[in-house]
Protein backbone atom coordinates (compact mmCIF):
# COMPACT_ATOMS: atom_id res chain seq x y z
CA UNK A 1 0.00 0.00 0.00
CA UNK A 2 1.07 3.59 -1.16
CA UNK A 3 2.17 5.77 1.81
CA UNK A 4 2.98 9.88 1.53
CA UNK A 5 6.33 11.00 2.64
CA UNK A 6 6.41 14.82 3.54
CA UNK A 7 4.10 16.58 0.73
CA UNK A 8 6.58 15.05 -2.34
CA UNK A 9 7.43 11.26 -2.01
CA UNK A 10 5.46 8.32 -1.98
CA UNK A 11 6.54 4.72 -0.66
CA UNK A 12 5.55 1.37 -2.03
CA UNK A 13 6.97 -1.28 -0.64
CA UNK A 14 10.09 -2.11 1.96
CA UNK A 15 13.38 -3.27 0.87
CA UNK A 16 15.32 -3.62 3.86
CA UNK A 17 15.09 -2.95 7.45
CA UNK A 18 17.58 -1.73 9.70
CA UNK A 19 18.04 -1.36 13.75
CA UNK A 20 17.71 2.54 12.93
CA UNK A 21 15.10 2.30 10.15
CA UNK A 22 13.61 0.98 7.09
CA UNK A 23 14.28 1.89 3.96
CA UNK A 24 11.64 1.82 1.51
CA UNK A 25 11.20 2.23 -2.59
CA UNK A 26 9.45 5.35 -3.54
CA UNK A 27 8.70 7.73 -5.86
CA UNK A 28 9.51 11.07 -5.85
CA UNK A 29 10.03 14.44 -8.33
CA UNK A 30 12.66 13.12 -10.13
CA UNK A 31 11.55 9.20 -10.21
CA UNK A 32 12.43 6.30 -8.19
CA UNK A 33 14.50 6.67 -5.12
CA UNK A 34 15.33 4.97 -1.83
CA UNK A 35 13.91 6.42 1.19
CA UNK A 36 14.99 5.60 4.99
CA UNK A 37 12.70 6.20 7.41
CA UNK A 38 14.11 6.35 10.94
CA UNK A 39 12.99 4.35 13.80
CA UNK A 40 10.10 5.54 15.80
CA UNK A 41 11.76 6.41 18.66
CA UNK A 42 14.45 8.20 17.27
CA UNK A 43 12.20 10.08 15.06
CA UNK A 44 10.30 11.27 18.36
CA UNK A 45 13.50 12.71 19.77
CA UNK A 46 13.56 16.60 19.10
CA UNK A 47 17.23 16.98 19.17
CA UNK A 48 18.12 14.43 16.91
CA UNK A 49 15.59 15.79 14.31
CA UNK A 50 17.59 19.26 15.14
CA UNK A 51 21.30 17.64 14.70
CA UNK A 52 19.59 16.36 11.18
CA UNK A 53 18.21 19.56 10.33
CA UNK A 54 21.29 21.51 11.01
CA UNK A 55 23.62 18.77 8.24
CA UNK A 56 20.83 19.17 6.25
CA UNK A 57 22.91 21.42 3.46
CA UNK A 58 26.06 19.11 4.28
CA UNK A 59 25.10 16.04 3.04
CA UNK A 60 22.64 17.02 0.42
CA UNK A 61 25.64 19.11 -1.07
CA UNK A 62 28.13 16.01 -0.49
CA UNK A 63 28.39 15.22 -4.64
CA UNK A 64 30.54 12.91 -5.91
CA UNK A 65 30.65 9.36 -8.94
CA UNK A 66 31.60 7.28 -5.99
CA UNK A 67 29.08 8.61 -2.81
CA UNK A 68 25.56 7.31 -3.31
CA UNK A 69 23.89 11.17 -3.23
CA UNK A 70 21.55 11.96 -0.70
CA UNK A 71 18.27 14.14 -2.76
CA UNK A 72 16.56 15.21 0.49
CA UNK A 73 16.10 15.40 4.41
CA UNK A 74 12.25 15.24 5.14
CA UNK A 75 11.54 16.03 8.67
CA UNK A 76 7.39 16.06 8.72
CA UNK A 77 4.29 15.81 11.26
CA UNK A 78 2.76 12.33 11.13
CA UNK A 79 0.55 10.40 13.12
CA UNK A 80 2.31 7.54 13.08
CA UNK A 81 5.06 8.75 16.01
CA UNK A 82 4.63 8.80 19.64
CA UNK A 83 5.35 12.56 19.05
CA UNK A 84 3.47 13.00 15.38
CA UNK A 85 7.13 13.17 13.66
CA UNK A 86 9.14 11.39 11.41
CA UNK A 87 12.48 11.98 9.81
CA UNK A 88 13.36 10.06 6.15
CA UNK A 89 16.54 10.66 3.96
CA UNK A 90 16.19 10.17 0.63
CA UNK A 91 18.49 8.86 -1.29
CA UNK A 92 19.56 7.61 -5.01
CA UNK A 93 18.70 3.86 -5.91
CA UNK A 94 21.76 2.14 -6.94
CA UNK A 95 21.78 -1.09 -9.36
CA UNK A 96 23.90 -3.87 -7.82
CA UNK A 97 24.79 -5.97 -4.78
CA UNK A 98 26.40 -4.18 -1.88
CA UNK A 99 30.11 -5.37 -1.43
CA UNK A 100 29.35 -7.93 1.18
CA UNK A 101 27.30 -9.97 -0.77
CA UNK A 102 29.80 -9.79 -3.54
CA UNK A 103 32.29 -10.84 -0.93
CA UNK A 104 30.38 -13.71 0.40
CA UNK A 105 30.09 -15.21 -3.15
CA UNK A 106 33.58 -14.57 -4.20
CA UNK A 107 35.40 -15.29 -1.04
CA UNK A 108 38.61 -13.44 -1.63
CA UNK A 109 38.40 -10.88 -4.59
CA UNK A 110 41.90 -10.73 -7.05
CA UNK A 111 44.05 -7.96 -6.07
CA UNK A 112 43.76 -5.99 -9.13
CA UNK A 113 40.04 -5.62 -8.14
CA UNK A 114 40.12 -5.78 -4.29
CA UNK A 115 42.83 -2.51 -5.14
CA UNK A 116 40.46 -0.59 -7.86
CA UNK A 117 36.85 -1.02 -5.74
CA UNK A 118 39.13 0.51 -2.69
CA UNK A 119 40.73 3.17 -4.52
CA UNK A 120 37.54 4.46 -5.70
CA UNK A 121 35.85 4.27 -2.16
CA UNK A 122 39.06 6.43 -1.14
CA UNK A 123 37.88 9.16 -3.67
CA UNK A 124 34.79 9.56 -2.52
CA UNK A 125 36.26 9.45 1.00
CA UNK A 126 38.37 12.58 -0.07
CA UNK A 127 35.25 14.63 -1.38
CA UNK A 128 33.42 14.53 2.30
CA UNK A 129 36.79 14.76 4.58
CA UNK A 130 36.92 18.06 2.20
CA UNK A 131 33.84 19.50 3.10
CA UNK A 132 34.28 18.34 6.48
CA UNK A 133 32.59 15.32 7.08
CA UNK A 134 33.74 12.10 8.83
CA UNK A 135 31.56 8.79 7.67
CA UNK A 136 32.87 7.25 10.59
CA UNK A 137 30.67 3.46 9.50
CA UNK A 138 33.01 2.29 6.28
CA UNK A 139 32.61 -1.43 5.62
CA UNK A 140 31.36 -3.90 3.19
CA UNK A 141 28.09 -3.19 3.57
CA UNK A 142 28.13 0.44 3.25
CA UNK A 143 29.24 0.25 -0.25
CA UNK A 144 27.14 -0.63 -3.34
CA UNK A 145 28.42 -1.65 -6.49
CA UNK A 146 26.79 0.10 -9.28
CA UNK A 147 26.81 -1.87 -12.98
CA UNK A 148 26.22 0.43 -15.57
CA UNK A 149 26.90 -0.05 -19.34
CA UNK A 150 30.82 -1.00 -19.51
CA UNK A 151 31.91 -1.87 -16.04
CA UNK A 152 31.53 -1.29 -12.44
CA UNK A 153 31.71 1.32 -9.76
CA UNK A 154 32.12 1.34 -6.10
CA UNK A 155 29.77 4.04 -4.49
CA UNK A 156 29.83 4.69 -0.38
CA UNK A 157 26.77 5.24 1.46
CA UNK A 158 25.27 5.90 4.57
CA UNK A 159 26.97 9.15 5.43
CA UNK A 160 25.36 11.80 8.09
CA UNK A 161 23.73 8.76 10.13
CA UNK A 162 25.96 7.35 12.43
CA UNK A 163 27.34 10.74 13.34
CA UNK A 164 24.18 12.38 14.11
CA UNK A 165 22.80 8.76 16.40
CA UNK A 166 25.99 8.99 18.25
CA UNK A 167 25.80 11.52 20.08
CA UNK A 168 26.17 11.83 23.92
CA UNK A 169 22.43 11.68 24.75
CA UNK A 170 22.38 8.29 22.73
CA UNK A 171 25.66 6.82 23.19
CA UNK A 172 26.53 8.28 26.91
CA UNK A 173 29.64 9.31 27.64
CA UNK A 174 32.38 7.17 27.15
CA UNK A 175 30.51 4.35 24.72
CA UNK A 176 32.05 2.68 21.81
CA UNK A 177 29.42 2.94 18.78
CA UNK A 178 30.26 0.70 15.30
CA UNK A 179 31.08 -2.37 13.81
CA UNK A 180 34.42 -3.69 16.19
CA UNK A 181 35.82 -5.00 13.07
CA UNK A 182 36.76 -1.42 11.34
CA UNK A 183 36.68 0.42 14.35
CA UNK A 184 40.12 2.37 14.52
CA UNK A 185 41.74 2.24 17.57
CA UNK A 186 41.70 6.16 18.91
CA UNK A 187 37.62 5.56 19.17
CA UNK A 188 38.59 2.64 21.22
CA UNK A 189 40.36 4.88 23.49
CA UNK A 190 37.75 7.22 23.20
CA UNK A 191 39.42 9.67 21.34
CA UNK A 192 36.78 12.12 19.15
CA UNK A 193 36.97 11.03 15.29
CA UNK A 194 39.13 12.55 12.78
CA UNK A 195 39.32 11.74 8.78
CA UNK A 196 42.02 9.34 9.77
CA UNK A 197 39.24 6.69 11.30
CA UNK A 198 38.12 6.02 7.63
CA UNK A 199 41.21 5.53 6.51
CA UNK A 200 41.90 2.60 9.03
CA UNK A 201 38.56 1.31 7.94
CA UNK A 202 38.75 1.51 4.43
CA UNK A 203 41.83 -0.29 4.31
CA UNK A 204 40.96 -3.10 6.83
CA UNK A 205 38.06 -3.64 4.04
CA UNK A 206 41.26 -3.74 1.71
CA UNK A 207 42.55 -6.68 3.55
CA UNK A 208 39.63 -8.35 3.98
CA UNK A 209 38.94 -8.05 0.36
CA UNK A 210 42.25 -9.63 0.07
CA UNK A 211 42.05 -12.55 2.48
CA UNK A 212 38.83 -12.97 3.39
CA UNK A 213 38.79 -11.78 6.86
CA UNK A 214 39.69 -8.50 8.85
CA UNK A 215 42.89 -8.73 10.66
CA UNK A 216 41.29 -8.53 14.18
CA UNK A 217 38.22 -9.95 14.14
CA UNK A 218 36.74 -12.72 15.80
CA UNK A 219 35.03 -13.78 18.86
CA UNK A 220 34.08 -11.58 21.67
CA UNK A 221 33.22 -7.95 20.51
CA UNK A 222 35.87 -6.56 23.14
CA UNK A 223 38.58 -9.05 22.13
CA UNK A 224 38.52 -7.35 18.96
CA UNK A 225 38.42 -4.35 20.40
CA UNK A 226 41.81 -4.80 22.41
CA UNK A 227 43.25 -6.20 19.39
CA UNK A 228 42.73 -3.06 17.22
CA UNK A 229 44.77 -0.88 19.71
CA UNK A 230 47.03 -3.75 21.10
CA UNK A 231 48.28 -5.80 17.87
CA UNK A 232 50.19 -5.55 14.55
CA UNK A 233 47.84 -7.54 11.36
CA UNK A 234 49.38 -10.55 10.47
CA UNK A 235 51.45 -10.04 6.86
CA UNK A 236 49.53 -11.23 3.54
CA UNK A 237 51.30 -13.55 1.43
CA UNK A 238 51.36 -13.24 -2.06
CA UNK A 239 50.87 -9.42 -2.58
CA UNK A 240 53.24 -6.86 -4.10
CA UNK A 241 55.86 -5.30 -1.07
CA UNK A 242 54.39 -1.95 -2.23
CA UNK A 243 50.76 -3.08 -1.67
CA UNK A 244 51.95 -4.84 1.89
CA UNK A 245 53.97 -1.63 2.90
CA UNK A 246 51.23 0.88 2.00
CA UNK A 247 48.55 -1.41 4.15
CA UNK A 248 50.70 -0.90 6.96
CA UNK A 249 51.03 2.53 7.10
CA UNK A 250 46.97 2.75 6.97
CA UNK A 251 46.76 0.37 9.34
CA UNK A 252 48.78 2.45 11.96
CA UNK A 253 47.61 3.04 15.74
CA UNK A 254 49.13 6.99 15.32
CA UNK A 255 46.37 8.39 13.06
CA UNK A 256 48.93 11.20 11.73
CA UNK A 257 51.13 7.56 10.31
CA UNK A 258 48.37 7.44 8.16
CA UNK A 259 47.67 9.19 4.66
CA UNK A 260 45.28 11.25 3.50
CA UNK A 261 42.00 9.92 1.07
CA UNK A 262 43.14 11.58 -1.51
CA UNK A 263 46.82 10.19 -1.20
CA UNK A 264 45.57 6.41 -0.74
CA UNK A 265 43.72 6.92 -4.02
CA UNK A 266 46.44 8.22 -5.89
CA UNK A 267 48.85 5.56 -4.53
CA UNK A 268 46.76 3.07 -5.02
CA UNK A 269 45.53 3.87 -8.64
CA UNK A 270 49.62 3.79 -9.26
CA UNK A 271 49.79 0.08 -8.31
CA UNK A 272 46.84 -1.09 -10.66
CA UNK A 273 48.99 -2.02 -13.34
CA UNK A 274 51.67 -4.24 -10.95
CA UNK A 275 48.42 -6.28 -10.11
CA UNK A 276 47.16 -6.90 -13.14
CA UNK A 277 46.68 -10.90 -13.86
CA UNK A 278 47.53 -11.58 -10.43
CA UNK A 279 44.61 -14.42 -9.08
CA UNK A 280 43.21 -14.25 -5.80
CA UNK A 281 45.94 -15.42 -2.99
CA UNK A 282 45.59 -18.80 -1.87
CA UNK A 283 45.62 -18.53 1.88
CA UNK A 284 43.82 -20.51 4.63
CA UNK A 285 41.83 -19.36 7.59
CA UNK A 286 43.27 -17.38 9.86
CA UNK A 287 44.26 -19.16 13.05
CA UNK A 288 42.70 -17.23 16.07
CA UNK A 289 42.71 -17.85 20.16
CA UNK A 290 39.49 -19.62 21.00
CA UNK A 291 37.46 -16.83 21.37
CA UNK A 292 33.90 -17.06 24.00
CA UNK A 293 30.26 -16.95 21.90
CA UNK A 294 29.91 -13.47 20.67
CA UNK A 295 27.35 -11.44 23.41
CA UNK A 296 23.76 -9.75 21.96
CA UNK A 297 25.54 -6.46 21.36
CA UNK A 298 24.05 -3.64 23.32
CA UNK A 299 21.25 -0.93 21.38
CA UNK A 300 22.71 -1.25 18.11
CA UNK A 301 22.68 1.09 15.76
CA UNK A 302 22.17 1.06 11.95
CA UNK A 303 23.60 1.98 8.44
CA UNK A 304 22.10 3.85 6.10
CA UNK A 305 21.10 1.93 3.74
CA UNK A 306 20.49 2.61 0.61
CA UNK A 307 18.60 -0.50 -1.04
CA UNK A 308 16.68 -0.99 -4.11
CA UNK A 309 14.04 -3.22 -5.78
CA UNK A 310 13.97 -4.92 -9.39
CA UNK A 311 15.33 -4.02 -12.60
CA UNK A 312 14.46 -1.47 -15.15
CA UNK A 313 13.04 2.33 -14.94
CA UNK A 314 14.74 5.70 -15.02
CA UNK A 315 16.36 5.39 -11.51
CA UNK A 316 19.56 3.23 -10.53
CA UNK A 317 18.30 0.26 -8.77
CA UNK A 318 20.00 -1.70 -5.54
CA UNK A 319 20.19 -4.31 -3.27
CA UNK A 320 19.06 -4.14 0.41
CA UNK A 321 22.36 -2.97 2.64
CA UNK A 322 20.41 -4.47 5.61
CA UNK A 323 18.92 -8.20 4.59
CA UNK A 324 16.74 -8.30 7.77
CA UNK A 325 16.83 -8.02 11.65
CA UNK A 326 17.74 -10.84 12.85
CA UNK A 327 21.74 -10.49 14.11
CA UNK A 328 24.05 -12.38 12.59
CA UNK A 329 26.00 -15.20 14.96
CA UNK A 330 29.07 -14.63 12.86
CA UNK A 331 29.73 -11.06 12.78
CA UNK A 332 28.83 -8.04 15.46
CA UNK A 333 27.72 -5.47 13.16
CA UNK A 334 27.05 -2.42 15.26
CA UNK A 335 27.99 -2.31 19.05
CA UNK A 336 27.50 -0.13 22.45
CA UNK A 337 29.85 -0.88 25.18
CA UNK A 338 31.98 1.12 27.08
CA UNK A 339 35.45 2.17 26.17
CA UNK A 340 38.00 -0.67 27.88
CA UNK A 341 40.20 1.07 30.69
CA UNK A 342 43.68 1.48 30.15
CA UNK A 343 44.94 -1.51 31.98
CA UNK A 344 42.53 -3.40 29.88
CA UNK A 345 44.01 -2.42 26.73
CA UNK A 346 47.64 -2.57 27.95
CA UNK A 347 47.15 -6.13 28.87
CA UNK A 348 47.73 -9.09 26.52
CA UNK A 349 50.01 -10.21 23.62
CA UNK A 350 51.47 -7.84 21.67
CA UNK A 351 52.29 -9.93 18.80
CA UNK A 352 49.98 -10.39 15.61
CA UNK A 353 45.69 -11.16 16.00
CA UNK A 354 46.47 -14.19 13.45
CA UNK A 355 48.99 -16.25 11.86
CA UNK A 356 48.25 -16.26 8.77
CA UNK A 357 48.77 -20.14 6.70
CA UNK A 358 48.75 -20.90 2.93
CA UNK A 359 45.81 -23.46 1.90
CA UNK A 360 46.23 -26.81 3.61
CA UNK A 361 49.14 -26.06 5.87
CA UNK A 362 48.55 -27.67 8.97
CA UNK A 363 46.56 -25.94 11.38
CA UNK A 364 48.83 -24.72 14.33
CA UNK A 365 48.38 -22.89 17.62
CA UNK A 366 48.42 -19.12 17.86
CA UNK A 367 52.11 -17.99 19.35
CA UNK A 368 49.99 -16.78 22.38
CA UNK A 369 49.00 -20.13 23.53
CA UNK A 370 52.74 -21.48 22.41
CA UNK A 371 54.22 -19.28 24.58
CA UNK A 372 51.93 -19.87 27.06
CA UNK A 373 52.26 -23.57 27.13
CA UNK A 374 55.75 -23.07 27.30
CA UNK A 375 55.54 -21.19 30.37
CA UNK A 376 53.25 -23.51 31.89
CA UNK A 377 55.49 -26.39 31.44
CA UNK A 378 58.06 -24.23 32.93
CA UNK A 379 56.26 -23.81 35.89
CA UNK A 380 55.01 -27.29 36.40
CA UNK A 381 58.69 -28.36 36.21
CA UNK A 382 59.83 -26.20 39.03
CA UNK A 383 57.01 -27.16 41.26
CA UNK A 384 57.66 -30.73 40.75
CA UNK A 385 61.01 -30.45 41.10
CA UNK A 386 60.61 -28.15 44.67
CA UNK A 387 57.58 -30.80 46.05
CA UNK A 388 60.62 -33.40 45.41
CA UNK A 389 63.23 -31.72 47.41
CA UNK A 390 60.80 -31.02 49.88
CA UNK A 391 60.37 -34.71 50.18
CA UNK A 392 63.95 -35.85 50.08
CA UNK A 393 64.56 -33.09 52.59
CA UNK A 394 62.16 -34.42 55.02
CA UNK A 395 63.50 -38.10 54.55
CA UNK A 396 66.53 -36.91 54.78
CA UNK A 397 65.20 -34.96 58.29
CA UNK A 398 63.62 -37.54 59.86
CA UNK A 399 65.67 -40.50 58.97
CA UNK A 400 68.96 -38.90 60.94
CA UNK A 401 67.69 -39.84 63.93
CA UNK A 402 67.71 -43.37 63.18
CA UNK A 403 70.22 -44.55 65.85
CA UNK A 404 70.04 -48.20 64.17
CA UNK A 405 72.33 -47.54 61.00
CA UNK A 406 73.30 -43.43 61.86
CA UNK A 407 70.96 -42.05 59.25
CA UNK A 408 72.36 -42.44 55.99
CA UNK A 409 73.81 -46.14 56.60
CA UNK A 410 76.56 -45.04 58.63
CA UNK A 411 77.35 -46.96 61.59
CA UNK A 412 76.11 -46.43 64.74
CA UNK A 413 78.89 -43.94 66.41
CA UNK A 414 80.19 -42.70 63.19
CA UNK A 415 80.91 -39.62 62.40
CA UNK A 416 78.90 -36.97 62.23
CA UNK A 417 76.75 -36.69 58.58
CA UNK A 418 76.95 -33.53 56.66
CA UNK A 419 74.54 -31.40 56.01
CA UNK A 420 72.90 -32.18 52.51
CA UNK A 421 72.21 -28.81 50.25
CA UNK A 422 69.65 -29.07 47.99
CA UNK A 423 69.49 -27.74 45.18
CA UNK A 424 66.52 -26.12 43.01
CA UNK A 425 66.37 -25.63 39.34
CA UNK A 426 66.41 -22.46 38.14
Amino acid sequence: MARNIGSHYTVHRVLGRGSAGTVWLGDGPDGPVAIKLLREDLAADRDLAERFAHERHALLGLEHPNIVGVRDLIIADSGDTPDGQEVALVMDLVRGPDLRRHLERERRLAPREAVAITAAVANGLAVAHAAGIVHRDVKPENILLDTPEGGRVALLTDFGVAKLIDEPRHGGKGGVVGTPDYLAPEIVEGLPPRAAVDIYALVTVLYELLAGFTPFGGGHPGAVLRRQVTEKAAELPGIPRELWELIQQCLAKAPASRLRAAELASRLRELLPSLEGLPPLDIGDPEEDAAPEPVEAEEPIAALAAAGGGGGGAGRVAVPLVRGTAPDSERETHTRMRVPDAEELAGGAHGTARTIRTAGERRAGSARNAAAARRRRRLAVTAAALVCAAALGGWLLFSGGDSSDGGLGEPAGGPPRADVQLSQPA
